[in-house]
Parts: structure tokens; C-alpha cells; sequence
């Protein structure tokens, strides 16, 4: 009897290690549209001095929980575009403009899922850098339940949601990719300030990696 109870335990730690194999994620990126726009030098207080694109490893099957998702934002009415562009999968194209100031777009995936990485485009056919990106996790659409913080570049509080230790960075066709750690959550809200071009805020697609 014991030894068919050490069979059937380790036939089920086997099949759930071959359940979470583990690869590096691979992005499906943009065209480069920079063109005549850039690049160009751009300098901020708080400017990466070299792109870093982290090498992040989730389990097999991992796919884009967000394509399709249901859209959010502090701004009702984007004076360009409609939110469902924000996870409609196209990258390349249709954008959101928000008005000035602080704003946030928010992503409902559903129900709480398993979150092992976020990629972003605000906009990327022109050189430009994003002021105070600020990416966070709710339980809850008020973002008052288990608020955690994927991202913070917002070096002066501004903001006013955390000094954040990041760093900005120029916008390219590659996006940002962030590391989420596996993090459980249900709801993920995304700030900016304007940028280096203008006053508004821009979104051209948000992927959300998970199970």
C-alpha cells in the first residue's frame, strides 16, 4: 500500500513539473516607426542610460490575458481613439489620447489571475519619454484592496502615488516589458503624466502575460 502511494505522489509531482515548464517570453513586436521622427537626443532627470530588456521566464502556455479586455480610465471621453484599441492586439497603428495632467487607463482581466509580465506602448512612432508611468494591481476596480506596485518612475512623487525608483525611458517600437513576479490580481491601472512631445496622454496597446 505504501509503496503504490509513493507511485501514485511521485507520477504526480513529475506530471505537475512537466505542467510548469518554464521558457523565456518571447514579444511579437511592431514595425519600427521612428522614421523621420527620431531618434533624437532627449534628456529628463531621470533618463536610463542604457535600455535593459529583462529576460523573464513563465511557465509554458503563458499567453496575453488582456487581449480583449475590458477598458477603464480616468478620462471618460479620449479626445482621439477608443479604449478598446488599448488591448485590441494591433501595435503598430490606432492609438488613445487622453487629456493632460495625471491620468490612468485600467485593464479588468476578469477574475484574479497569475500576472508574470506587462508590456506597454504609449506611443512610439516619435522619440519621446512618458512622464510619472506608474503601473499597479488591485483586487478591487476602486484600488482600494491589496494595491501593489509593478512599476514607479515618478522620481519626485508628482504623481502623488509614491516616490518611485525606476528610471524613464524613451518610447521605441520594443515597448516596456516589466516583470511581474507572478502576482495575483484582478485589475491593473496605468499612469502617466504627458510626455516630452506634449501635454496628453497616449496608449497604443498594453499586454498582460498570465494564466
Amino acid at each position: 500500500m505504501k509503496t503504490t502511494t509513493i507511485l501514485a505522489l511521485t507520477a504526480l509531482l513529475a506530471t505537475s513539473a512537466i505542467a510548469e515548464e518554464m521558457v523565456e517570453l518571447k514579444l511579437g513586436l511592431p514595425k519600427p516607426s521612428w522614421g523621420m521622427n527620431g531618434p533624437k537626443s532627449i534628456k529628463t532627470k531621470n533618463l536610463e542610460r542604457k535600455r535593459i530588456v529583462p529576460k523573464i521566464m513563465v511557465p509554458a502556455g503563458t499567453t496575453n490575458i488582456a487581449l480583449k479586455a475590458q477598458i477603464t480610465a480616468s478620462d471618460d471621453f479620449p479626445t482621439i481613439g477608443e479604449f478598446e484599441y488599448i488591448t485590441d492586439g494591433d501595435k503598430n497603428g490606432s492609438y488613445v489620447e487622453l487629456g493632460s495632467g495625471v491620468q490612468w487607463v485600467q485593464i479588468d482581466l476578469g477574475a484574479k489571475k497569475t500576472i508574470y509580465a506587462v508590456t506597454l506602448w504609449h506611443y512610439h512612432a516619435q522619440t519621446r519619454v512618458y512622464y510619472d508611468v506608474i503601473i499597479q494591481v488591485a483586487d478591487d476596480a476602486k484600488f482600494t484592496k491589496n494595491v501593489r506596485t509593478l512599476f514607479n518612475n515618478d522620481h519626485d512623487n508628482s504623481a502623488k502615488l509614491g516616490v518611485g525608483k525606476d528610471k524613464e525611458y524613451i518610447e521605441t517600437y520594443q515597448g516596456k516589458l516589466i516583470d511581474a513576479k507572478g502576482v495575483k490580481a484582478q485589475f491593473i491601472r496605468l499612469y502617466s503624466t504627458g510626455s516630452t512631445g506634449s501635454d496628453m496622454n497616449h496608449y497604443i496597446e498594453v499586454e498582460v502575460f498570465g494564466k
